[in-house]
């Protein structure tokens, strides 16, 4: 499914399910009026693409250590078996192996029938490609998460202030009478918007932080493990 379709998707079923949940709310916070529904969906929008970010996240760690599958590619080069390390690749089927083994695959292809400045050229070439399409799913829904921290800090703010304009215009009673229940009601509706404007933001920007934060370390994981890959098939040219 395209990421576009699956949004747009996404976003429907939210505020299907917002109204309905809305409807079903307590009375108190009912008199938050719809803007309360679109918090809601706002939310469940904000949930799903954590749940989505952690799957994807946990897929491209991979099985087993990334170190302990660094460390064996490691000395599978330096013994010169690219069988071994494309194994290895193979079994670990994280964002990191998949980079090295698509760097290690081309050298092996070009083995023998290139200059050995060529063959470093392309192999550098392949991981940089690869790691191409591999960053963008790490990073994908990230900037989706900090939208909605911050449309939840507007919506959030807009409801306040529609409240309080409606609790403003109870006490704008003739004859000085001010209208209790409206007062009531517009300081609720303030409130209610801006616990779940806030409720959504914050989740919003931990989420964002939390998996920025991850995407970054699977970066540096995949740049030194590339640049040590690219060093020992230089040594490996070297050495012939």
């Amino acid at each position: 499914m395209k990421q576009s379709l699956f949004v747009t998707l996404l976003l429907v079923v939210s505020l299907g399910v917002g109204f309905g949940i809305w409807l079903q709310l307590p009375e108190y916070l009912q008199k938050g009026g719809p803007l309360v529904a679109i918090l809601i969906a706002l939310s469940i929008m904000l949930i799903t693409f954590i749940v989505e970010r952690w799957i994807t996240l946990r897929k491209a760690k991979g099985t087993g250590s990334v170190q302990a599958f660094f460390h064996y590619v490691v000395e599978a080069l330096q013994k010169g078996d690219l069988n071994a390390a494309l194994a290895a690749c193979d079994k670990q089927r994280g964002s990191c192996a998949n980079v090295l083994r698509s760097g290690i695959e081309r050298y092996q292809q070009l083995e023998g029938n290139s200059t050995p400045d060529k063959r470093l050229a392309e192999t550098q070439r392949a991981i940089e490609e690869a790691n191409a399409l591999e960053v963008p799913l790490l990073e994908r829904n990230l900037i989706a998460m900090s939208t909605i921290a911050s449309i939840a800090t507007m919506v959030g703010l807009l409801g306040t202030t529609i409240g309080m304009i409606r609790a403003f215009h109870a006490t704008a009673g003739t004859g000085g009478v001010i209208n209790a229940t409206s007062l009531a009601q517009g300081i609720s509706e303030a409130l209610v918007n801006t616990a779940g404007g806030l409720f959504d933001a914050i989740i919003g920007i931990v989420a964002y932080n939390f998996f920025v934060n991850k995407v970054d370390s699977f970066n540096y994981t995949i740049d030194e493990a590339s640049y040590e890959v690219l060093q020992l098939l230089k040594e490996k040219e070297a050495g012939k």
